[in-house]
């Protein structure tokens, strides 16, 4: 693998992580929330790919493997069943205001 790929790769993959972390720190609304999540996925690969093509990134592939399980997750929670229409018996009951 080209050394200029391996780099996009790893610099793509930091700084999306960056940017969807913030997104989800601003807790913004589960809709902003869940597109960060999908940032995060795309992070979550591109390290992925980095990580493998690369001599020395197999932990942080490793980890990323994890964490794109993670991120799926929260694709799935935030905006394929947001929270306004998850009724599961876990989830704390809040009344409304």
């Amino acid at each position: 693998m080209s050394e200029t790929t391996l780099t996009a790769l790893q610099y793509y993959g930091a700084g999306a992580a960056l940017v969807a972390a913030f997104l989800v720190s601003l807790n913004l609304g589960e809709r902003i929330t869940g597109w960060a999540f999908v940032l995060f996925v795309t992070s979550s690969i591109a390290l992925i790919a980095w990580g493998f093509l690369n001599d020395e990134g197999a932990g942080i592939g490793w980890q990323n493997v994890g964490l794109l399980g993670i991120n799926i997750v929260g694709v799935f929670r935030h905006l394929i069943f947001p929270r306004s229409r998850n009724n599961s018996q876990f989830r704390k009951k809040v009344p409304p205001e």
